[in-house]
């Protein structure tokens, strides 16, 4: 692999992760939506608008970074994973 290959792949690779975080961002504005004075058909569809292009871009990123970032990054974001790893540690003590 040339360096030239290396910097490209390099590129995509940070600009994939800067999109997942970015995806993450996103799924902020279901949460916040609801207390803004905005009107209620307004955030009929936002609220959607904004979770299909957190998925949309998420997977985009995933494209960029490789299928192995992208479901380390995954197993991160789910809760049941949360708990194996505390149980673990207590089993251990």
């Amino acid at each position: 692999m040339t360096s030239n290959q290396k910097t490209q792949k390099s590129i995509a690779y940070k600009l994939g992760l800067g999109i997942i975080i970015f995806s993450l961002s996103l799924w902020l504005i279901p949460i916040i939506t609801p207390f803004t004075p905005i009107p209620t058909k307004v955030k009929a569809g936002i609220i959607p608008g904004s979770i299909i292009m957190a998925e949309i871009l998420f997977w985009l990123g995933a494209l960029l970074v490789g299928k192995e970032v992208a479901n380390k990054f995954k197993s991160y974001l789910n809760p049941k994973k949360w708990r194996e790893k505390g149980d673990t540690q207590k089993n251990e003590e």
